[in-house]
């Protein structure tokens, strides 16, 4: 018997089958095999188009049932994650009106932050924990605003994973931890954001139901089985955005527990015991997987826009003939600190942690009589490492201690080079374990669906690959190169 996990990105959309009896995962595919298309109509634009996720998530299904062998119904649960903050606007048919506004689109910004200005601050942090910012709601804000004669058709309102579930089970829900990435859940009065909604003038019944992040959220459509070659009636018992279910997948439920990931952006995610807010709203605060009204579990979440894409857009155009290991190896040839070489990552869209401001991707201390392309290789890995450092200072100021990092060993861990950077200017011991988002979706299921009594049972057979400690003997090293790297970030915010 399997449990069926899904993870919709941005890059891909990836499928897991996971044994439930050893909780080993038996098959993974992920689709398309180059990166999946991201259209940019205007400068700080990002859409996709949500018939696509469904279309990739159709060939990831097929390939892990017939590469394991397992027969549609020993598939006993589903459970979904999903890219965070995007929009998907639907008419009463279920039809998709417009192309998803993703993640790192930032047309929003400035809505956002009208709406933090004048709905008040304090007001704003005090229920949603955050600034509305670039996030959910403000993007549909833009959707009224500029596009009204399709905001008028919208029937429901959702994320990328409540996209998903609808086409799977044909019911629009989402969970309190997907509203709360939104700007759609209010904390402070414990139901769906009306004040935000009311000041963008946005009616409450655009929201889809609530349903729990573990427990049946509907069962497999005929039709969906067909395109998926599952069975009818199979239940989806889980679903959750990609960082809190990152942190799933590591097992990251309690306080003080640390979760990360550098994908096409990075992120550190910290969960919280208690209701706690940046000032600023630099780093962003959300209900994780298992928060409830009785028992408070906050994810602190720092994410960087510009971290894997800005390794992939080193190979394409760099060093566009050489591998991902070969490239760690080509940087790993110039010393710590890229001799004077600062690399600033933020090429992908505003960044939360500068207050949404949009710096860019900066080459600065460049040398052209010593500098060649390890230089540029290892500047690349030190940047998205720094950018870290610095968002986890934030962190920090908030009280949150960081003294242990759990991550896959996927992406950015890959690189020996990038996961001692990040150990050594953390002070952190960094700890692998070999899983993914779509096997933490399929465990999530298989909580939700009661296979598993709790996380601990789900999570009994997750493996630690490797401990990397700090560089106690380069520390000074780093942390000159941290300083370097500080000095030019701060001359540009």
């Amino acid at each position: 018997m399997y449990l069926l996990g899904v993870d919709v990105g941005s890059s891909s959309v990836k499928a897991s089958l996971v044994s439930i009896d050893n909780g080993k995962c038996v098959s993974s595919a992920f689709f398309p095999k180059s990166e999946a298309k991201i259209s940019a109509p205007k400068p700080g634009w990002a859409e996709q188009d949500p018939q696509s996720w469904w279309d990739y998530l159709k060939q990831s299904v097929s390939a892990v049932m017939a590469e394991s062998g397992a027969k549609p119904a020993d598939v006993k649960a589903i459970g979904i994650s999903y890219q965070m903050h995007g929009l998907v606007c639907v008419d009463k048919e279920q039809n998709v009106l417009r192309p998803s506004i993703i993640w790192c689109d930032s047309r929003a910004v400035g809505i956002g932050q009208e709406a933090f200005e004048n709905i008040g601050e304090e007001r704003c942090l005090g229920h949603l924990l955050n600034s509305p910012g670039n996030f959910t709601a403000s993007k549909l804000k833009w959707v009224k605003d500029n596009e009204p004669q399709i905001f008028d058709k919208i029937h429901k309102v959702m994320l990328p994973g409540d996209y998903i579930g609808m086409k799977m089970t044909g019911v629009i829900r989402t969970t309190v931890s997907g509203l709360s990435e939104g700007m759609m859940w209010d904390f402070a009065d414990r139901k769906v954001a009306k004040m935000l909604l009311d000041h963008y003038e946005i009616p409450e019944y655009l929201i889809a139901d609530i349903c729990p992040t573990f427990g049946e959220q509907g069962r497999l459509l005929a039709s969906a089985a067909k395109e998926l070659g599952l069975q009818e009636g199979t239940p989806v018992t889980y679903r959750a955005g990609d960082q809190p279910n990152n942190a799933l997948s590591l097992n990251v439920f309690n306080p003080g527990e640390i979760a990360s990931t550098a994908g096409t952006s990075g992120v550190v995610y910290g969960v919280n015991g208690t209701v706690n807010y940046d000032p600023q709203s630099r780093v962003n605060t959300f209900a994780h997987v298992n928060h409830t009204d009785e028992d408070t579990r906050l994810g602190i979440l720092l994410c960087v826009n510009g971290t894997g894409i800005l390794n992939s857009w080193l190979k394409r155009n760099i060093l566009p003939e050489v591998s991902y290991a070969e490239i760690n190896n080509i940087a790993a040839q110039a010393p710590i600190g890229s001799e004077g070489l600062s690399i600033l990552p933020f090429g992908n869209g505003a960044e939360r942690m500068l207050q949404n401001k949009e710096v860019g991707c900066q080459f600065q201390g460049i040398n052209f009589n010593l500098h060649n392309r390890s230089h540029i290789a290892r500047a690349v890995q030190e940047g998205i490492v720094f950018s870290f450092q610095y968002g986890i200072e934030i962190m920090q100021q908030m009280g949150m201690e960081v003294n242990k990092i759990h991550a896959g060993n996927a992406n950015m861990f890959l690189s020996p080079l990038f996961r001692t950077t990040l150990a050594s200017i953390s002070g952190a011991t960094i700890e692998l374990y070999d899983t993914d988002g779509s096997v933490g979706a399929a465990k999530g299921a298989g909580i939700g669906a009661g296979i598993y009594k709790d996380n601990n049972e789900a999570f009994a057979s997750l493996e630690k690959v490797s401990v990397i400690e700090p560089d106690a003997k380069n520390k000074e090293q780093y942390e000159a190169a941290y300083a370097l790297w500080r000095e030019c970030l701060e001359k540009n915010i």
